[in-house]
């Protein structure tokens, strides 16, 4: 493969990808954390070099794909002054995968076009084990044409590719997404906690309500570390949190009522308060399970 790709953030998600583009054929070029010694890791591991600035990324890479956090660090990583991944980045495309406002991805394209460079929307629907696998659900969105131009490693990363329409477009997407699959986490913590409080077999109920209109695609991932309060992290609590709020955001923008997004959200700040935020999504169960109710949380 005759590109280069650099990564920026090689968290779980990130490094994963990183690993399966290697393994197919790509050459990696710069690699950039926070952490640098996660960098310097995954670099002795794949290759690429481990960078102190981000503006090393974009030398040594053609394609940057951008794993980060929330709409700061995607601001610090592309507008920071001087340390940023916009300098000297003419020809170069970066492929951001972060979950933000679809406002702020409006606002990067923007940049990267004033720097003779193009950006593209990768919101993903998918976990760790997928990212590895190059199994992602990945919605697109920016220019077609870079889309196009980009579609054989993107078709490494993922089983499911769907181009949604102009930048912006696919945020918009996977915050309903998100807003939908919180409420239908937080309702199936509920019934399993009322199940649990009536004496109810857990593992009968999960198989009714996967028999019946209970069912959900929640059941499927989160039902059973439910029951087992087994919370190990591949979607935390904080970013549920976080992504509740662009769902509320766009709601708010738009004036429609989304009660139930407004309820689901308040449970996972209140697992944020009380230091429950580096738990799975799925261990919002710990607000309702009659053992830890909200007032007595440990």
């Amino acid at each position: 493969m005759s590109q280069k790709i650099g990564f920026v953030g090689v968290g779980r998600m990130g490094a994963n990808m990183a690993r399966r583009l290697k393994e197919t054929g790509y050459e990696i070029g710069g690699i950039y954390d926070i952490r640098s010694e996660v960098a310097e890791a995954l670099a002795a591991e794949i290759g690429g070099v481990a960078c102190k600035e981000l503006p090393e990324v974009t030398r040594l890479s053609d394609v940057v794909i951008t794993v980060v956090t929330d709409d700061g660090a995607m601001r610090t990583i592309f507008s920071g002054t001087g340390h940023s991944l916009l300098k000297d980045a003419a020809g170069r495309v970066f492929i951001n995968c972060a979950t933000v406002t679809p406002s702020l991805h409006i606002e990067m394209e923007n940049l990267a076009r004033h720097a003779g460079a193009s950006t593209l929307e990768a919101c993903m629907a998918s976990s760790i084990s997928q990212a590895r696998s190059g199994t992602l659900y990945l919605m697109m969105a920016g220019e077609r044409a870079v889309f196009e131009s980009q579609r054989p490693l993107l078709e490494k990363l993922s089983t499911s590719l769907r181009y949604i329409g102009p930048t912006g477009r696919a945020a918009e997407v996977k915050a309903l997404v998100n807003m939908v699959m919180n409420i239908n986490t937080a309702g199936l913590a509920e019934g399993l906690a009322l199940g649990d409080a009536l004496g109810l077999d857990l593992a009968m109920l999960r198989e009714v309500f996967s028999q019946t209109g209970a069912n959900s695609r929640v059941l499927e991932t989160d039902g059973e570390d439910m029951q087992n309060r087994d919370h190990d992290c591949y979607f935390s609590a904080a970013h549920a949190a976080k992504d509740a709020g662009i769902a509320l955001e766009l709601a708010l923008e738009y004036g429609v009522a989304t009660p139930l997004a407004a309820a689901t959200k308040a449970q996972y700040d209140l697992m944020l308060e009380a230091g429950l935020g580096g738990l799975d999504k799925s261990g919002i169960a710990e607000l309702t399970f009659k053992d830890r109710r909200p007032g007595n949380l440990e």
